[in-house]
């Protein structure tokens, strides 16, 4: 099998309506399923004359663009495996990445080839195109595919055969190549298109790259938001609330953030967009006063807020009209983020905390033996046809794979637990899990309670110096006064300070994540004595 053959099934079926529309000059481009087809199989005949062959990886530094997607199909029709590496990571984890995974070929744009000068693992590739209209030194031009004639069947592939490579971040060690093969994104297309229900007459605005694939092989016209995806919660609003009325857009996949600007931009302009009918979010942390928000904007939409992992996507959905007055108080109080019912496709199960200690292998009866029960917290394991089995060369495998029964399981290093009716509550990650003299906290479920409060923006709860420190970015219309009642609220939580600071910092792809690393070295200058711009209007607790 080959992924690809999704999308031809809907190139047969439908070869003029429109799959990509790119938003240049101020206009829509639109490219028709056919042409999007074409394109691709000229782009493989390129490929295929410069020696690429099925298995050798392919490094993509492009943007979400007609151009990725061109590219992304051609490798797929080839059997190439598309590799993603973040650049905004740094040259180091560029270069720990090559190493793990040499790539036979560079697709880039100019500003990408750029890096080539810093990164000796990106000048060893092989060969390099350039999505520029200008040619580079080194580089072939990208749109020398136009001269190839199209044609030739796709590669025939196993399922187990490789499609895409992305990586981990690296943050506690080298970066893990992520292997999807074309049966695994197979039943990822299955699984979320049962949970998203996108379907051919749909018109989808979205911010999610991965989802557009599988938005194409559901037949779905796909609006590209024409805007740097790079930092979505700095995005220009009003031009996409523009794009969304001006294409008739039904649905849209975005990153919190990403929603949290559009919803803002319609709230402050009084501005709704009823013509929406779902609405999907995931990659970060989604909390409730952002759904009511969204919903506020789009008041016809259904809302869905997605939960996964790069191994897994996705896990559970809820839908915020599943969002009940017990379900908020609960998040209030300390029980966790509600993330709703595991997917269909998926089987989760709740084991004790042992995050950084290899577990297994485990025989069905001890392994039901060891699951935790409903409203036990500890490490969420999943397994399905659409979960990783395994890390590039098993690097990795030891520390988040376990086998029950010759099953392959994968631990996602989140903490959660479920409740009496079959819900899943996520506390954070396991590793950022206190415990002191006060007993286990995850800090997660201080952070979803800290949410609810009008006065705060975004929070981190971390363990400093020996104290439970909440630190608040505050809400644009917060009061003094309203400090005290937060205090007052998380007294369950045993939080010894509260500094509030101007901002709190993210990560750089989503804008939504909380950055520990960054926040940490924020609380050494304050502990140093270097001035921080930040109130401290809660007296330490005695």
């Amino acid at each position: 099998m080959n992924i690809y053959e999704l999308f031809a099934r809907q190139v047969r079926q439908r070869p003029d309506a429109a799959a990509l529309v790119e938003w240049k000059r101020g206009r829509p481009h639109p490219m028709s399923f056919r042409g999007l087809d074409t394109a691709s199989a000229r782009t493989a005949a390129m490929l295929a004359t410069i020696g690429l062959r099925a298995g050798d990886p392919v490094l993509v530094f492009v943007p979400m663009s007609v151009d990725l997607y061109v590219a992304l199909l051609a490798i797929l029709r080839l059997g190439l495996v598309a590799v993603f590496i973040d650049p905004s990571a740094g040259r180091q984890h560029i270069e720990r990445c090559c190493a793990v995974l040499p790539p036979n070929a560079l697709i880039a744009t100019p500003k990408a080839h750029l890096l080539r000068c810093i990164s000796p693992a990106l000048r060893r590739i092989p060969v390099g195109f350039t999505t520029g209209a200008l040619p580079l030194p080194g580089a072939r031009r990208w749109s020398d595919w136009s001269q190839y004639s199209a044609g030739g069947k796709a590669a025939e592939c196993t399922p187990e055969a490789p499609a895409l490579v992305t990586f981990t971040s690296g943050s506690t060690g080298a970066p893990k190549a992520v292997v999807r093969s074309h049966g695994l994104l197979a039943a990822q297309q299955q699984s979320l298109s049962a949970e998203l229900k996108i379907s051919s007459g749909d018109m989808v605005l979205s911010g999610l790259p991965i989802l557009v694939l599988s938005n194409l092989g559901s037949g779905a016209a796909n609006l590209l938001p024409g805007c740097d995806l790079h930092h979505p919660g700095s995005v220009d609003s009003a031009s996409i609330v523009c794009r969304i009325r001006a294409m008739g857009v039904t649905c849209i996949q975005a990153s919190p953030a990403f929603l949290e600007r559009v919803a803002d931009h319609c709230l402050r302009r009084s501005v709704t967009l009823p013509e929406i009918r779902r609405i999907c979010t995931g990659g970060a942390p989604i909390f409730p006063r952002l759904l009511d928000q969204v919903q506020s904007a789009a008041p016809q939409a259904e809302i869905t807020a997605i939960y996964g992992a790069t191994e897994a996507e996705p896990i559970a959905c809820m839908s915020r009209a599943d969002l009940r007055r017990a379900d908020r108080m609960a998040m209030d109080s300390g029980f966790g983020l509600l993330a709703g019912r595991p997917i269909r496709d998926i089987e989760l199960r709740i084991l004790p905390d042992l995050w950084g200690t290899p577990i297994g292998p485990f025989s069905a009866s001890d392994f039901n033996d060891l699951c935790l029960g409903r409203g036990m917290a500890g490490e969420i394991v999943v397994c399905g046809s659409h979960v990783v089995q395994s890390y590039l060369r098993g690097e990795g495998d030891r520390a988040t794979k376990f086998s029950v029964g010759g099953k392959t399981w994968h631990r996602t290093g989140d903490a959660g637990r479920m409740d009496e009716e079959g819900n899943l509550w996520l506390l954070g990650r396991c590793a950022a899990r206190i415990s002191d003299r006060q007993g286990v906290l995850y800090p997660f479920t201080v952070e979803t309670a800290a949410a609810g409060h009008a006065a705060v923006r975004r929070s981190a709860c971390v363990r400093t110096d020996g104290r439970r420190v909440l630190v608040v970015e505050p809400a644009a219309r917060a009061r003094s006064n309203q400090w005290a009642a937060l205090e007052s609220d998380l007294a369950w939580a045993h939080v010894e300070r509260i500094l509030v600071v101007p901002h709190v910092p993210v990560d750089r792809r989503h804008n939504a994540k909380v950055d520990y690393p960054a926040l940490a070295r924020l609380l050494k200058r304050e502990r140093k004595g270097s001035p921080l711009k930040y109130q401290p209007l809660i007296r330490p607790h005695r």
